[in-house]
């Protein structure tokens, strides 16, 4: 339901790619409804390229837990028609609560290498800095807020003191207004 006549869409996006086949994965609303589509966040979902150059798929846990989906993502990473070959399901429901929703599985921002030695190095998740920043998300995360701390002028303190720090383990300069002023 992506496109209007999608038969002439998929010929004609091959056609503007070029030589190299692009590969199509359609998923019928025979297979999975729009509605179980919708609830399970399937097109949410993230591919990653393996270097064995297969691809897995990166979904919502609720694509695991409906019967019709994981069925379409069973047969998907069967079909050796195609080079997505595993799935992994993550359970994202907390970041879904929090507003940041399943596509927190989706930015993937392809480089070369030229672009990635340009990137602000600090940036890249390296098993140091996934260290340090579960070090800072133990000492600055609080396991619940209550009405009163939100009234609370230490929590803008806690806050800002916590950001302060993330923006240095980044190395990122003064980036908020509270830094700038």
């Amino acid at each position: 339901k992506a496109f209007l006549k999608t038969d002439a869409v998929l010929a004609e996006l091959q056609t503007k790619y070029g030589a190299e086949p692009m590969q199509f994965i359609c998923v019928t609303e025979q297979e999975v409804t729009t509605q179980e589509c919708v609830q399970t966040y399937l097109f949410n979902s993230q591919l990653l390229s393996l270097p064995d150059g297969t691809q897995a798929l990166i979904a919502p846990i609720e694509c695991a837990e409906n019967q019709a989906v994981k069925a379409r993502v069973d047969a998907m990473c069967a079909d050796s028609a195609n080079t997505v070959n595993s799935a992994h399901f993550l359970d994202v429901r907390e970041s879904m609560r929090n507003g940041g929703g399943p596509a927190c599985l989706r930015l993937r921002v392809a480089v070369n290498e030229a672009e990635l030695n340009a990137l602000h190095q600090r940036i890249l998740l390296t098993d140091s800095l996934h260290a340090t920043l579960v070090g800072w998300v133990e000492r600055h995360y609080r396991d619940r807020l209550t009405i009163d701390d939100l009234a609370d002028p230490k929590l803008a303190e806690e806050t800002y003191a916590a950001l302060d720090e993330l923006t240095a383990i980044l190395d990122l300069g003064s980036v908020y207004p509270f830094q700038l002023g």
